[in-house]
């Protein structure tokens, strides 16, 4: 009984461990997007990624036919969802252009745009409408879009030579 646990076991490591390298590097861009670090320093990231991983493994035998991407996917979703309010954006909002948006629009937009996650699915995982998910994606590909974000953020659009940084005219106005 000893050799077939061992043997099951050693299995399950393997599997796991060609899981994590194939899926591990888009996972760990997937928790550097949420938690809005920039790619050298992605410290609570990779943290994130331990425990979402952590988690996938203790149910690796559960699994029967389940997609583990999809699986260890939601397991981060979860616990950043859970732990949100530890993953302010580290420094200036220069850092990264994601650091402008709330915990819950980097989740969202992460999961719908980057990941291709479908809007039910999403919101389902989140515990939201459908129409709340819209919502809070939709703000979140506005605040990206605002002209003040870009000039927050340096844009190349506000880098001309002698651009202002209000580009506006002001010649014929009144005083």
């Amino acid at each position: 009984m000893g050799r077939r646990r061992a043997a099951r076991d050693e299995r399950r490591a393997r599997e796991f461990a060609a899981f994590v390298a194939g899926a591990g590097g888009r996972l760990l861009h997937v928790a550097t997007l949420l938690t809005a670090e920039p790619p050298q320093r992605c410290v609570v990231a990779e943290r994130l990624l331990t425990a979402a991983l952590a988690g996938t493994y203790a149910r690796w035998d559960q699994l029967r036919g389940e997609d583990p991407y999809e699986r260890t996917r939601q397991e981060l979703a979860a616990r950043f969802a859970h732990s949100a309010w530890r993953h302010r954006p580290p420094g200036p909002p220069g850092h990264s252009p994601l650091a402008a948006l709330t915990p819950r629009e980097r989740l969202v937009l992460v999961l719908r745009l980057h990941e291709g996650v479908a809007e039910e699915v999403t919101a389902a995982t989140l515990g939201l409408p459908p129409d709340r998910v819209r919502a809070v994606c939709a703000r979140a590909v506005a605040t990206l879009r605002a002209p003040d974000h870009d000039r927050a953020h340096g844009s190349p659009r506000d880098q001309h030579a002698g651009a202002a940084p209000d580009s506006r005219s002001t010649e014929g106005r009144g005083p």
